[in-house]
């Protein structure tokens, strides 16, 4: 897997240090400020039979969800921290397919037997991945003929109350959290580079951005 690097090696590190004790509250927490995630759920329009690949699946929440909103699918998720894969185990069980990996290098023949995926999910992981750009760009190369890679994270805040503003990042930087403004032009180029379609669309005040990457029918 991809955390065999010094730099993977040390980021799995820094996050099993930050959820060794988090992960047993993470999600009754973080639902108060991770908005967005169940709007891309939604969007996924996944049909039976669909590999569904989480990148940075965390808790297994969104995993849960998905197989709820889009039943019969074949759910995958691949996390750097063996302490969220902890929970994440509990919350969907033999459901999906799960393992340790890098964001940034993981390899889906050698981790799940499988060559790419009809539908990639990154939800609020790109504002903790060091290399964020890496990671966005080796999801997209995933993408099966017709795949759909779906990404949710903080947008720009622009719309909230400057003091709120600064209190958010400060808050956030406590978890090693930082908001990525340049998101939708590093979106588009990958689309572009990797001929892949580019949508993208807001949240109310500028909170969240959702974006999908979707490559052409063989």
């Amino acid at each position: 897997m991809g955390a065999d690097s010094r730099a993977g090696g040390n980021h799995a590190a820094l996050m099993d240090g930050i959820y060794r004790g988090q992960r047993h509250i993470y999600d009754l927490t973080r639902k108060y400020y991770l908005f967005g995630r169940d709007t891309l759920i939604a969007g996924l329009d996944a049909q039976p039979g669909m590999r569904v690949l989480e990148v940075a699946c965390g808790t297994g929440r969104n995993l849960a969800r998905i197989a709820k909103v889009w039943p019969r699918v074949r759910l995958y998720g691949l996390d750097i921290s063996e302490e969220m894969l902890k929970n994440a185990r509990k919350a969907v069980g033999a459901e999906a397919n799960l393992a340790a990996g890098d964001a940034c290098s993981f390899d889906p023949k050698q981790m799940f037997d499988e060559e790419g995926f009809e539908r990639i999910v990154l939800s609020y992981s790109l504002s903790m991945i060091p290399d964020w750009e890496g990671a966005l760009d080796h999801a997209a190369a995933q993408l099966a003929p017709g795949g759909q890679l779906h990404v949710v994270d903080f947008g720009d805040l622009d719309g909230l109350p400057c003091m709120f503003q600064r209190m958010l990042h400060a808050w956030l930087a406590k978890f090693h959290v930082q908001t990525r403004s340049t998101l939708p032009d590093v979106a588009a180029r990958i689309a572009n580079a990797r001929g892949l379609s580019h949508e993208q669309a807001s949240g109310k005040l500028g909170y969240f951005q959702l974006h999908v990457l979707a490559a052409p029918t063989a």
